[in-house]
């Protein structure tokens, strides 16, 4: 019995990963499914608006204003298992990556067949041209700052302690962490500003030994080297 039930473990983390690794990669999907422990309201971790649901239903799908609520996507299921591999819950979930150039998004929930608003979020509007109730979210931009005035200059941006010595490493420095150091422009904000090239690249803060991922920077990745960055794009 246990057996099968770790089977079913590994079959439904499986599934999981696979429905999202074309819109994302490893490390996030890791980090948002471990941050889902209940059903509430929509939030955003890592970059992503986390939906939820009660598993109480047969299907439950989402679709939204961007693409004219034509795609119905479905709710994923994530199940909680005790040290003996008995499952002892789970909820229904769906990710939705930050749409760009917007700070605000439109949706219905379809389920078991019903068009609905969501009924764990709060925030609602009348659309008079859907003439229908539907759910919103918004969200702040969180885009890495990329200084318009200095063409491929990038700023880094880290909030701490006053009097700390904060470096930059990434794949510009060939992850030499002791050529950047950020300047304290006032008591616990330091800041840098480097010039890239255009493209990708991948970076972390240190101070000490201590490797410090960009809290600002919800795109984080695993590299081939098998370190956790941050990314940014570089236009």
């Amino acid at each position: 019995m246990k057996k099968k039930t770790l089977l079913k473990l590994i079959f439904c983390l499986f599934a999981i990963s696979m429905t999202f690794a074309t819109e994302t990669n490893q490390y996030t999907i890791d980090t948002i499914l471990k941050g889902i422990s209940k059903v509430e309201k929509p939030y955003i971790s890592n970059g992503y608006i986390v939906f939820t649901a009660e598993d109480s239903a047969r299907h439950i799908g989402i679709a939204f204003d961007f693409d004219n609520y034509k795609t119905i996507h479905s709710f994923q299921k994530l199940v909680s298992y005790s040290y003996d591999n008995e499952e002892t819950s789970s909820i229904m979930f769906y990710l939705l990556k930050l749409p760009e150039n917007s700070s605000k998004i439109s949706y219905r929930m379809i389920i078991d067949g019903l068009w609905t608003t969501d009924p764990n979020n709060p925030t609602k509007e009348y659309s008079k041209e859907a003439r229908t109730w539907l759910s919103t979210v918004t969200y702040p931009d969180t885009t890495i700052e990329q200084t318009l005035s200095k063409p491929n200059y990038v700023k880094f941006v880290y909030e701490g302690k006053a009097g700390e010595k904060i470096r930059l490493s990434g794949s510009f420095t060939n992850w030499d962490s002791f050529i950047y150091y950020l300047v304290e422009t006032k008591a616990g904000h330091y800041e840098l500003e480097l010039p890239l090239p255009s493209g990708t690249h991948y970076y972390t803060f240190y101070k000490g030994l201590d490797v410090i991922l960009d809290e600002k920077n919800p795109n984080k990745v695993y590299t081939p080297e098998g370190r956790v960055a941050c990314v940014i794009n570089v236009q």
